[in-house]
């Protein structure tokens, strides 16, 4: 396993030359606050180097990882089902985030592997079953000891990562990470506590509830979608209904009438 501490500033001059990749970051910074950022955002990563897969997912010191965004560039999107396999127990079993849980608050570091440097299961259960081969990680570490783990991830029909794009993403990773946090900072308002007389939810069917109190926790539509077994686009359907329901039009509304029941 490689582990290698990134620089807080970056510059350009790597592979695909820096025009290359300027435009490209250019592009992956407009892309933030759309609704498909995801899909955006891993569009451009893919004009500075290939990727099959992406992830962004948060590590907690206790209890299990939580999703924030996913995505699959021309290849069979499984992001979502894979993380569900990981968050069921995997990621308990997982040492390749250790280096970066011993890093200072606020610190970032790139992490690369091989499938073979996996534990066993962990390799049969997610990179065998979707032919995945490599994946590079870069990883903050939060001041609440969380880490925020950007994840690439290529294929068995791709090649290798080579070491200029290693040196790419090292001058690179500052400010993908940046653009990812300013992402969910956007689309994830400062969470709502659920409390038991959140009267409001009570009346909704089950599935709509479920979607409304991960909104109201400051959960992306991926991360719920991959919370509850779900697409995004079912996600949005169930918000949508529930919305209807509610009589209101927009997530910040949800937001107010469940701080309106809190006192």
């Amino acid at each position: 396993m490689q582990f290698v501490p990134l620089a807080a500033t970056s510059g350009l001059a790597a592979a695909g030359g820096p025009s290359a990749n300027s435009l490209a970051l250019a592009g992956l910074i407009g892309s933030v606050g759309a609704d498909d950022f995801s899909r955006r955002a891993l569009a451009h990563i893919n004009r500075m180097l290939p990727v099959c897969w992406w992830s962004v997912y948060r590590l907690h010191e206790q209890g299990p990882p939580e999703i924030h965004l996913n995505a699959s560039f021309e290849a069979r999107d499984r992001t979502a089902a894979a993380f569900r396999v990981y968050r069921q127990g995997l990621y308990r079993a997982d040492r390749s985030f250790d280096p970066a849980r011993q890093t200072r608050p606020g610190a970032s570091s790139l992490t690369h592997l091989h499938a073979e440097e996996i534990s066993r299961v962990q390799r049969r259960e997610i990179y065998t079953a979707n032919g995945l081969r490599e994946r590079v990680s870069l990883v903050r570490r939060c001041d609440d000891g969380s880490l925020l783990a950007l994840n690439l991830y290529r294929n068995e029909s791709q090649c290798g990562f080579q070491d200029n794009e290693l040196a790419l993403l090292q001058e690179l990773g500052a400010p993908l990470i940046a653009c990812v946090e300013l992402q969910l900072r956007l689309s994830c308002p400062a969470p709502v506590p659920v409390v038991e007389d959140a009267r409001p939810l009570l009346g909704l069917p089950r599935r709509e509830r479920e979607v409304c109190e991960r909104l109201l926790m400051g959960w992306t539509y991926d991360g719920v979608a991959a919370d509850l077994g779900l697409s995004a686009g079912t996600v949005k359907t169930y918000r949508d209904r529930a919305f209807e329901r509610l009589g209101i039009h927009h997530r910040n509304e949800l937001f107010a009438m469940a701080l309106a029941h809190q006192g």
